[in-house]
């Protein structure tokens, strides 16, 4: 167990998230869907063409954009999924701490949600799990891949920026290959070089590792943007508290 002298300057969800680093309102604010700073370039993936073969499959999609920002890129989506969906009903949630949301008129279609990735829980299932540099901010990142793997449909996909290197022990080293490696044996895909993670359909994560803290004076990570490293340690016993959905 790691000793209480050097976990104790560490910030809990409620500080962490009053910070200046995390609660930051202009976040993700101009990010559109294309474009040098779009969705596309961060994930790796055309999320309108996500959606329209998924269309195409189902009479229904669900999306779910984790730290979504101003919800900029989600209304841009609205306006296009009635022509590219191949008439399927889009459903999109947009999830961010702040609730400084686009301006214009919020469609039936949209639905933008102030709250925490690791308290809110969703109504229901998605085809498609976003979170474009969101979880540079979290404070429990394992747990909120845990979390959010349970809440995929069965062909769902999850697709999210993340730094493996953001994620240390109690003396403040990186769990590093040790964790890629967990993640990998429950299901994830890892691409260390463009600091990506995904997964396809659901499942019950336990990771063996307990949440202790996050540090919001981490400084810059390979955004160039000030970011949060999140403190674990090793703890097989504590695994059911990752359980996915929970």
């Amino acid at each position: 167990m790691a000793d209480n002298a050097q976990v104790m300057w560490l910030l809990g969800d409620d500080a962490l998230e009053r910070s200046t680093v995390v609660a930051n309102c202009a976040m993700n604010r101009e990010r559109s869907l294309s474009g040098s700073n779009g969705y596309g370039r961060e994930l790796g993936l055309d999320v309108m063409a996500e959606l329209t073969d998924r269309g195409a499959r189902s009479a229904c999609v669900r999306w779910l954009d984790l730290c979504c920002g101003s919800g900029r890129a989600l209304s841009e989506a609205v306006r296009l999924a009635a022509d590219g969906a191949r008439g399927a009903r889009v459903e999109i949630v947009g999830l961010d701490l702040v609730d400084h949301f686009v301006a214009d008129s919020v469609p039936p279609e949209l639905q933008l949600v102030t709250g925490s990735v690791t308290e809110w829980v969703p109504d229901g299932r998605f085809d498609l799990i976003t979170c474009v540099h969101g979880l540079h901010y979290v404070g429990d990142k394992l747990g909120t891949l845990a979390r959010a793997a349970g809440w995929l449909a069965e062909d769902g996909l999850l697709i999210a920026n993340f730094d493996v290197h953001s994620v240390r022990r109690a003396d403040g080293t990186p769990v590093g290959r040790g964790l890629t490696a967990e993640l990998r044996r429950q299901g994830f895909a890892y691409d260390a070089s463009r600091r990506r993670i995904s997964r396809h359909g659901p499942g019950e994560i336990r990771l063996p590792y307990r949440y202790l803290g996050a540090d919001d004076k981490a400084g810059p990570n390979y955004t160039g943007q000030s970011a949060v490293h999140s403190f674990y340690e090793h703890d097989p016993s504590t695994s059911p508290a990752c359980r996915a959905g929970h």
